[in-house]
């Protein structure tokens, strides 16, 4: 087999593994029913995927976990303006308020 066609294969195959499981809740609809428990557990399954992106850039300055850093406090802000309010727009506006604020304190 050839660069080329090894290359497409592999392009099927990823393409195949990706779309197969998805595919699989479509076809087969109510047909199959997930456990209770696997349900309950694929409820946090957002909230986990958002903080495993977001957490990283929060608390990763330079290359080194830095715990008291300008995005930390953003965030904590934009946490608690959530907390508090039902405004959709209120957090971006308290993080990046705070996110400004502390940079701007620091020098930076």
């Amino acid at each position: 087999m050839n660069y080329d066609a090894s290359l497409w294969l592999v392009f099927i195959l990823i393409g195949l593994a990706t779309t197969l499981p998805r595919a699989g809740f479509i076809v087969l609809g109510s047909r199959v029913a997930l456990p209770s428990v696997l349900q309950r557990a694929l409820r946090y399954a957002p909230a986990a995927a958002l903080a495993a992106i977001v957490a990283p850039d929060v608390l990763v300055v330079g290359g080194t976990v830095e715990v008291f850093n300008p995005k930390l406090a953003a965030a904590g802000a934009a946490v608690a303006a959530a907390a508090l309010s039902r405004n959709p727009w209120l957090p971006f506006i308290a993080g990046m308020g705070v996110l400004l604020g502390v940079r701007h304190m620091l020098g930076g």
